[in-house]
């Protein structure tokens, strides 16, 4: 039931009516009945509002991305398109042991209990009582006397106008919604696993790149050092030689700090104590080579896969029926109540036919006046369910947006990484001129120099590279909604 001004019968009387005869109970009884079968409830009922998306990316795919559909095997277990056994070990551990993840399933399992606690509204309850109590008098003549009773008491209150199907549903979604954002912490989960593994095998590339170039730097040096010996050269050549090489080994103590730190926090995300990693990525490993075809799909294939779009559409969802649970406030409520039980001054005619008592008969409350505190709710209802469509809309858009930069950046950091190639081998090539030039005379010291600097920072960039292409293929997977799809079965640890 849609239309929030429709009433039935007795609520445009005029008045309420709290004590009804039988034949007009009855009557409003058949009526509540007919209108709990017909499915009936106040407030509008949710429909999945229609987001149109672009018909293709923005962005020129290349550079192995392509508009084929996403498999969606390959997508759930994206870090396997790597073939790095230890990344796929690493992630396993950390879907087993990962802090955020226990607690996003305490909060499925939390939101699947209030649902619970929902439809148990939709049932009869009933308590069993029981008392015996010892009387006195204060007058001459005290006496004293027992008293002993035993019942059950039942009530329902009959969901006619479906204020309490409308909390089921509002807590269906909000369950739903707990188990999109479990996926969320999933996919964010084992991007940042890859990401912090490609981090530390690129800082260790970096390592290496620094202690080869301290090396070749070391030879530079001692060959100095020899020519200022035999005065083929001067002093300032060897203090030239001397503060390249220390300001090439002053760069190793940032980098192996770099790598420490991503090894521990590696660990934290397998919920694992610092330093639990250290000794299985103690041996330098390359940096893991990304597949040479990633299929991107189209963007409404994106909108039905990411879980924070279908977190947002659900949150949408309870809150509009939100709105049915607080425009319910406007009508009477109908209750059945009834008790049975036995009641006796002494505790041996307990059980018999005498001691019984019973009641039964319908019971009718309905809120006059509150100063418009009920409309007032239905207005802050309506408000947080725009808010909530607006929040699907931004949602949307930045799920598209986060597609869009991952396809340009896996494209533009590939092409980077071959100018950085073709740049760190010409390098190479002027290292070593500069250095057969210079044992011939031919130059000065400082185009020594002037090489192997250049040579250090081009090969650290393309190290640095080489991580960022493979960490934009995980970035890309990430913002493709990637990773949750093996775990929708048991999920939610129950």
């Amino acid at each position: 039931m849609s239309n929030l001004n429709a009433a039935p019968w007795f609520l445009r009387a005029g008045r309420a009516k709290t004590k009804l005869g039988g034949f007009r109970w009855a009557r409003l009884a058949l009526l509540a009945l007919l209108w709990i079968s017909a499915g009936c409830a106040v407030g509008p009922n949710y429909v999945r509002p229609e987001i149109s998306a672009p018909q293709g990316w923005h962005a020129a795919l290349g550079g192995g991305a392509t508009a084929q559909p996403t498999d969606a095997q390959v997508l759930a277990s994206w870090w396997t398109t790597l073939e790095d056994p230890i990344l796929t070990r690493l992630i396993g551990r950390a879907v087993q042991g990962n802090l955020d993840l226990k607690k996003a399933q305490a909060r499925v399992r939390e939101a699947r209990a209030r649902r619970g606690v929902s439809q148990s509204d939709l049932f009869p309850t009933l308590k069993a009582t029981g008392s015996a109590t010892r009387s006195r008098n204060s007058g001459e003549a005290s006496t004293a006397q027992d008293s002993y009773a035993v019942g059950l008491d039942a009530s329902w209150e009959l969901d006619v106008f479906g204020g309490v199907r409308r909390s089921v549903e509002a807590a269906t979604a909000d369950l739903q919604a707990s188990e999109e954002d479990l996926r969320i912490v999933l996919v964010s989960l084992l991007g940042e696993v890859a990401l912090n593994y490609i981090e530390a095998r690129t800082f260790q590339a970096r390592l290496a790149v620094a202690e080869a170039n301290l090396a070749a730097q070391t030879e530079t040096y001692e060959l100095t050092a020899v020519r200022v010996q035999a005065g083929l050269t001067t002093a300032l050549d060897l203090e030239q030689a001397t503060y390249n090489l220390e300001n090439t080994r002053s760069q190793i103590p940032t980098l192996r700090s770099g790598l420490e730190e991503a090894k521990n926090r590696l660990a934290i995300l397998l919920g694992e104590h610092p330093g639990a990693v250290h000794a299985e990525l103690a041996e330098r490993q390359p940096i893991p080579v990304p597949p040479l075809e990633v299929a991107v799909g189209v963007p409404a294939d994106l909108l039905r896969r990411r879980p924070d779009v279908r977190q947002a559409e659900r949150k949408l969802a309870a809150q509009t029926a939100q709105i049915g649970v607080a425009t319910a406030e406007l009508y009477p409520k109908f209750s059945l109540l009834g008790s049975i039980g036995l009641s006796a001054l002494d505790l041996t005619k307990l059980v018999s036919a005498a001691s019984r008592t019973y009641s039964i008969g319908p019971s009718v409350s309905w809120r006059l006046f509150d100063a418009g505190a009920v409309r007032k709710n239905i207005q802050v209802q309506s408000a947080l369910q725009e808010q909530a469509l607006i929040q699907y809309e931004a949602t949307v858009l930045t799920a598209l947006e986060e597609v869009e930069n991952a396809l340009v950046a896996f494209v533009e950091e590939q092409r980077r990484r071959e100018a950085l190639r073709e740049a760190s081998r010409a390098a190479e090539r002027a290292v070593a001129l500069a250095q057969a030039q210079y044992g011939a005379g031919m130059v000065d010291f400082r185009s020594v120099l002037d090489a192997e600097r250049s040579l250090l920072t081009l090969q650290d960039q393309l190290a640095q590279s080489e991580g960022t292409v493979t960490s934009n293929v995980v970035r890309l997977y990430k913002a493709l909604g990637g990773g949750w799809t093996p775990l929708v079965a048991g999920e939610a640890g129950s």
